[in-house]
């Protein structure tokens, strides 16, 4: 197949930018009926990353989905990140990828259907990366496409890892660096470098199952990954169920190339946007931080790292460890955890 089809063509949002404001889900979830049951261990209430269900002693199970319109051009690359970004959620909570199902909404008269083989056979790649196993799916017609998964992990009920788990002491570790966002809405508008936007699709598609690894090895107890609601949505968000506040370094935190240019010339989505607005007074600058860095800790990421909760003696260590041979990321310490205070959040 000539992979001419452009998918970017078809979306004004792609990625995890495609989310609903996380403001406006938090009032929907806030109402709905709460299952009560005690072999559930993570459901809605931390606004966690997958649900856990405890079946015996040894094994819980993990059970998320994540799907999106498309973040990049090729329909094979967009299938990989698709399931990249599903397959995160299991290895946020410390679990193992199992089974996965394909959940895709594509119009065969908007777009060859070629195009739909090459997103699945992107999205089983990932999946057999990860070790697991795609056994079936759901397809409706719809335009624009979104693709993404269904995924069940298992984890041992004492090895689980939540949003829940820091700790006043710990230092915040973020494994990827941030920007997609920007990357993406610059190769939109013409004003990403190819060589940096060709990064972020890179890092996109690697898995966080290194980085799951490490987190079991280090004793890390809270954990999340940083998706659409930008790493400042998320770490509030990991902030509050964790009853703490969070201190972020700015000049620390590890930026994909290009991506600061890119807002500074003004490309910055809509989703950055409603991420501030989300995150709203429960965040304090210092006058230090730059508009622009304001809008990039607000970025709406896609595949995005893991941001953990590690252990003030053991943080160094484990970030030499991410960044070993073979890591295309670029791990970090960007801050630590504090005892709770009026503002979850503070970056400096």
């Amino acid at each position: 197949m000539k992979k001419t089809f452009d998918l970017l063509t078809t979306i004004e949002y792609g990625g995890c930018s495609a989310k609903l404001p996380a403001g406006l889900l938090s009032l929907v979830l806030k109402d709905l009926p709460v299952s009560l049951d005690p072999n559930l261990m993570v459901d809605v209430d931390t606004h966690d990353d997958a649900g856990v269900y405890r079946i015996n002693e040894t094994t819980a199970l993990i059970f998320t989905t994540d799907f999106f319109p498309p973040i990049c051009s090729d329909p094979f690359e967009f299938g990989e990140i698709a399931a990249v970004n599903a397959l995160s959620d299991v290895y946020a909570m410390g679990g193992t990828p199992l089974l996965a199902l394909n959940l895709m909404m594509f119009s065969q008269n908007h777009i060859p259907i070629e195009v739909f083989g090459e997103i699945l056979r992107g999205g089983d790649a990932r999946v057999r990366e990860a070790g697991a196993l795609t056994i079936g799916g759901h397809t409706i017609d719809d335009h624009p496409p979104k693709y993404g998964l269904a995924v069940i992990g298992t984890v041992h009920p004492d090895k689980l890892i939540t949003n829940a788990g820091a700790r006043p002491g710990d230092r915040l570790v973020l494994t990827k660096s941030i920007g997609t966002g920007a990357l993406v809405s610059g190769q939109k508008n013409g004003l990403a470098d190819r060589q940096h936007y060709r990064a972020a699709l890179d890092q996109m598609k690697s898995l966080n199952k290194e980085g799951e690894k490490i987190a079991g090895k280090y004793q890390v107890k809270g954990m999340t990954d940083i998706t659409g609601f930008g790493l400042a949505g998320h770490a509030l968000k990991m902030a509050r169920a964790s009853k703490v506040s969070f201190r972020i370094h700015t000049g620390k935190l590890p930026l994909l190339p290009g991506a600061f240019a890119i807002f500074e010339k003004g490309s910055i989505p809509g989703a950055s946007f409603r991420n501030q607005e989300f995150t709203g007074n429960a965040v304090h600058f210092t006058r230090g931080v730059n508009y622009t860095m304001k809008m990039l800790v607000h970025d709406a990421q896609t595949s995005g790292g893991l941001l953990m909760a590690v252990p003030a003696d053991l943080a160094q260590q484990m970030v030499d460890e991410l960044n070993g041979p073979g890591s295309v990321n670029g791990a970090a310490i960007i801050g630590e955890v504090l005892e709770e205070s009026p503002r979850r959040l503070y970056f400096e």
